[in-house]
């Protein structure tokens, strides 16, 4: 969370977090495509030889102002690759929200547990865990064969009955609803951290 006192705008960082291919680049490019243009900054993209890193930012108008400020989301994806390590670290500094996209297929639920310990890993170093962070759990490709069910999925990787949804990214279904749910997050969480600095000023 980041204060901008000129532009009395408060930003917040959300991050789409997920093993390679999972899906996390075509929610981003989804989303961007749908926004008011007159709303949004520009879509960066940092390539990789097997990877991308993309970010851009966009006011919210409809979530009215926290703090009378302006609330302006900064939306950013890491590479999926564990060895692009050093990038998911940065790209996690000061995140207010996470967005954990899992591929739905049978074959990466190892893929989805190994990227969802090395997610808890990074927060863990940072001071955080997934057990009081705000994060919200996508399974996208639900529209390929060879699913698991959503059982399954919320058995293995919902361990802390946060809120889920389903999604074909590629499609834009599920896309806006899981952002929405991570922005409900993100804002009460900022609410309640900005309440209590203004206590202990108090």
């Amino acid at each position: 969370m980041f204060i901008h006192a000129a532009l009395n705008e408060i930003h917040l960082k959300i991050v789409y977090y997920g093993p390679g291919l999972s899906g996390k680049t075509a929610n981003l490019e989804y989303v961007y495509r749908h926004i008011d243009p007159s709303l949004k900054g520009d879509m960066i993209s940092l390539t990789s030889r097997e990877d991308r890193t993309i970010f851009f930012d966009f006011l919210q108008l409809e979530v009215g102002h926290i703090d009378g400020k302006k609330p302006k989301f900064n939306l950013y994806t890491v590479p999926g690759q564990i060895h692009y390590d050093l990038t998911r670290k940065i790209v996690l500094s000061g995140v207010d929200s996470i967005i954990f996209v899992a591929d739905s297929q049978k074959a990466r639920m190892e893929d989805n547990i190994n990227t969802l310990l090395d997610l808890e890993k990074h927060l863990i170093q940072d001071g955080k865990t997934l057990e009081e962070f705000p994060w919200i759990l996508q399974y996208n490709k639900r529209d390929l064969p060879d699913c698991e069910t959503l059982d399954t999925l919320n058995h293995r990787l919902n361990f802390y009955n946060i809120p889920f949804f389903e999604a074909a990214a590629t499609q834009g279904k599920g896309v806006f609803n899981t952002l929405k749910a991570s922005i409900k997050e993100v804002v009460a969480h900022a609410h309640a951290r900005l309440g209590e600095t203004r206590r202990m000023r108090a």
